[in-house]
């Protein structure tokens, strides 16, 4: 097998996150390929053979499998957000729960008790925050607006017709690429770093239907010549189910590409808007951490709740605690909680919040979990963890182990860091005694975990 061979084959399973093995006989080889599913007849050429593992990228489906269906995004396929929108939601959910299961199987020591995956109280139109880019279709193409093309860095699809979010941010996008083409100014090119626009950020709460709209581009000459109020009248005029809190302008010159805040204008109205999960109320800044599935949201962290179990008269740290959710979601039944964050704007939203839901009993830090865990001055009679994607420091989880709570609860958006955290959380001492998945992202191949400890 040499690379740029083409060959064909069906995808016999896929594994987590989406890599699908395809058998090859003749050359006694399997070959992983992403962004297909399980069944699929498909055409691929070999773009990869490292220490003979062999990878591939799919040129064309010769067949589908039985049980796919038309997906319901003109998009799919182009787009690189969703990976799944061409199962049936029942089928992603067991394709999740089979991959999750398996990861857990192995990572787990003993035996413990597998809860399944949760679903989205909704499959289409669940999102709650976008953030879109600038670019072109092609090389040297008009002015785009939208998601990243499937497989690429640099390519933008205009996603007009976009299904995960509702009509109020697809109304959104396309005002706001017509008013980008109208002033002429030319999008932030990745690789030359010169440009204009670069990202358009949207909020939507869904019990309270309030919009943050937060453009963002350079401080380059275009900055003299864009009108933000004439922007933020077009948005205006938009006939909306919603209700537009704040227009704001970012301005970001970092060469990331990511999206930065190096100074924002309210071009109207506020820089926030509020929020509601489990009767309480929660005041949201643009770049602050929310799940970006509030109802979903609300699932996973009953089920973090229900894990939790008895909290009267305890003391609770919820570390990697963003703006306070599961902390004032605890709040109410535990002796104190106290949280800790690195990002300095969701610990001062997280305080706002909870003397916003009348709670004297949280206390919030700003800084990384590895250093202030040794100046909180208290110690937990339980912990509840929910880090970012790469999990937790190997170096702050030693000191978490170090407290000998009885109890812990992990929260992980990304499964393999969990399962690569449950080595040394095991090796301490703990044992794994439930596991559940929480679908908070339908139609692609991520999922949410929540696993419950117990010290032996």
């Amino acid at each position: 097998m040499k690379k740029g061979q083409i060959y064909e084959g069906r995808i016999q399973e896929v594994e987590f996150p989406n890599k699908g093995k395809i058998l090859i006989p003749e050359e006694e080889k399997t070959v992983v390929v992403k962004n297909g599913v399980p069944g699929q007849l498909v055409r691929f050429s070999v773009n990869k053979i490292r220490k003979g593992k062999a990878e591939g990228r799919i040129l064309e489906v010769l067949e589908p499998a039985a049980n796919e269906i038309t997906p319901p995004c003109p998009h799919f396929g182009q787009c690189g957000g969703c990976t799944y929108q061409n199962l049936p939601y029942e089928e992603q959910l067991q394709l999740k729960e089979t991959q999750i299961r398996n990861m857990m199987d192995e990572a787990v020591d003993g035996e413990y008790i597998w809860e399944g995956i949760h679903p989205s109280p909704r499959q289409e139109a669940y999102r709650n925050k976008m953030e879109f880019s600038f670019g072109d279709e092609y090389k040297d193409g008009p002015l785009a607006l939208g998601m990243h093309k499937r497989g690429s860095f640099h390519d933008i699809v205009n996603v007009p017709e976009c299904r995960i979010v509702d009509e109020d941010f697809r109304k959104i996008l396309i005002r706001t690429l017509d008013y980008a083409k109208s002033t002429g100014l030319p999008y932030y090119h990745r690789m030359r770093h010169t440009g204009f626009f670069r990202h358009l950020l949207v909020r939507k709460a869904v019990k309270t239907g309030e919009i943050l709209i937060d453009l963002v581009t350079t401080t380059e000459e275009g900055d003299r010549e864009f009108d933000g109020h004439g922007f933020a009248e077009a948005l205006l005029e938009l006939e909306l189910e919603g209700t537009i809190a704040g227009i704001l302008h970012t301005r970001n010159d970092s060469v990331a590409d990511v999206v930065k805040d190096e100074g924002t204008d309210i071009l109207y109205g506020q820089n926030y808007f509020y929020e509601e999960l489990l009767g309480l109320r929660f005041k949201i800044t643009p770049f602050s951490f929310f799940q970006t599935n509030s109802l979903g949201a609300e699932v996973l962290y009953e089920t973090a709740r229900s894990y939790i179990g008895d909290t009267k008269d305890k003391v609770i740290f919820d570390l990697y605690s963003g703006t306070g959710t599961i902390a004032q979601i605890l709040a109410p039944v535990a002796a104190k909680v106290v949280g800790v964050e690195i990002v300095e704007e969701a610990v001062e939203a997280a305080k706002e919040n909870a003397a916003l839901n009348g709670l004297n009993n949280c206390a919030f830090w700003a800084g990384d979990v590895l250093k202030v865990i040794d100046e909180l001055g208290e110690v937990p009679d339980l912990i509840v963890l929910d880090p970012p994607r790469d999990g937790v420091n190997p170096k702050a989880l030693e000191k978490i182990i170090r407290f000998g709570v009885q109890k812990m609860v992990y929260i992980a958006c990304k499964p393999t860091s969990l399962a690569r955290d449950l080595e040394l959380l095991q090796g301490r001492g703990y044992q794994v005694e439930r596991l559940a998945c929480v679908d908070l992202f339908p139609g692609t191949y991520h999922t949410e975990c929540v696993c419950l400890l117990n010290k032996k």
